[in-house]
């Protein structure tokens, strides 16, 4: 399967869902908001919210500092 992961087309193998995704990319989901087709996903969704084929997801990592 094949998404779009911040604008970059990506192979999504093994990834079925948001929280698979963020798995296999090592980002702690405590940190991050998942935009998925122009839509927010709550973190409770993580887990429930299946990728499909093209599916065009953002995701912004919080950075602490100051």
């Amino acid at each position: 399967m094949q998404i779009v992961l911040n604008g970059e087309i990506k192979d999504a193998v093994g990834c079925s869902t948001v929280e698979s995704l963020l798995q296999q990319l090592g980002i702690n989901r405590e940190r991050v908001a998942i935009e998925l087709n122009a839509d927010i996903v709550p973190k409770a969704e993580y887990e429930k919210q299946l990728l499909s084929d093209g599916d065009k997801i953002e995701i912004v990592q919080f950075v602490g500092g100051g």
